[in-house]
């Protein structure tokens, strides 16, 4: 593959792993997995500084992606979201699903029954999923409000939730919107990454510097340190304990769905004839593509 077709899909990788970000509920580990492009993230992320030209070549195109996924996307994902929210959470669910039956296969052998532990091994994120979704905290009070009043505390708060969402931005399976969600500060995130538009309109403003790095300062610093831990678990999990890990993922991944469809987001829109049909079509058309690329990549 030539070097710039190589870059621009890494770049394409990285959009899509951004986009993952902006709505609750979708794994970019689960995405990165269909996509094939996991392994390398976690090995850029372990191993990038033993030799950084390699993987330079690899997290820089990846990052402009990310950049771009978030902050191109975010008002096109909101706007879909408010108006077609239906459709566009089943056509994520479906993604999820078409995955499903390749992790399926990667544990069950031919003719042989799933064993007891493994069963056991599948329901538990299954369960701790379905607990956690019930379990919302979101603030009735506006993001401007929080930012305009954020002391030193709630700053050690944010960089705190950097560290466990960094978890979801990972691990296949959970999502780091869906954790920021539930510690409250979901809206506060993505306001301040849409507030950066207004910021490159007036670069002189220096309110909206401060209000903005309140917030993404200990958050991304939050995000690094967990996720450079998380990775290198990650990465001696899937080494050492394939068989445990793998059952742990699928249980995740089926976990997920649920979790998604239990989204409020879901059903903003409407519940429409035409929003149904639409949604069963973006299901359909979500678990196909996943599927095709899935069966190349597991």
């Amino acid at each position: 593959m030539r070097p710039m077709i190589k870059y621009f899909k890494t770049f394409i990788n990285g959009a899509a792993f951004g986009i993952t970000q902006i709505v609750p509920g979708v794994s970019g580990g689960t995405i990165a997995i269909m996509m094939g492009f996991y392994d390398r993230l976690i090995e850029t992320v372990n191993y990038f500084t033993k030799d950084y030209r390699k993987h330079s070549r690899f997290l820089i195109p990846f990052l402009m992606g990310v950049a771009f996924g978030i902050l191109a996307f975010s008002e096109i994902i909101t706007y879909l979201l408010t108006n077609f929210s239906m459709p566009t959470m089943l056509f994520f669910i479906g993604l999820i699903i078409g995955i499903i039956p390749h992790m399926y296969k990667k544990i069950k052998k031919p003719g042989i029954m799933l064993k007891p532990g493994e069963i056991t091994l599948i329901a538990v994120p299954i369960a701790a999923l379905i607990i956690i979704s019930s379990l919302r905290n979101e603030t009735a009070a506006l993001p401007a409000e929080i930012i305009g009043s954020i002391g030193l505390p709630y700053m050690a708060f944010i960089f705190i939730a950097g560290v466990i969402a960094a978890a979801g931005l990972l691990a296949p399976g959970i999502s780091g919107s869906l954790l920021l969600l539930l510690m409250g500060i979901y809206h506060v995130i993505t306001y301040s990454v849409s507030s950066v538009r207004h910021l490159l309109a007036d670069i002189t403003n220096a309110a909206l510097w401060a209000d903005i790095c309140k917030v993404m300062i200990p958050f991304a610093i939050g995000v690094i340190i967990g996720g450079l831990s998380m990775a290198r678990l990650i990465e001696k999990l899937l080494k050492n304990y394939t068989r445990i890990i793998n059952p742990i993922i699928l249980g995740l991944l089926l976990g997920s769905v649920y979790s998604l469809f239990n989204q409020p987001v879901v059903f903003q829109s409407g519940t429409s004839v035409i929003a149904v049909i639409i949604g069963v079509f973006m299901f359909l058309l979500g678990s196909v593509l996943s599927f095709i690329m899935g069966k190349k990549r597991l």
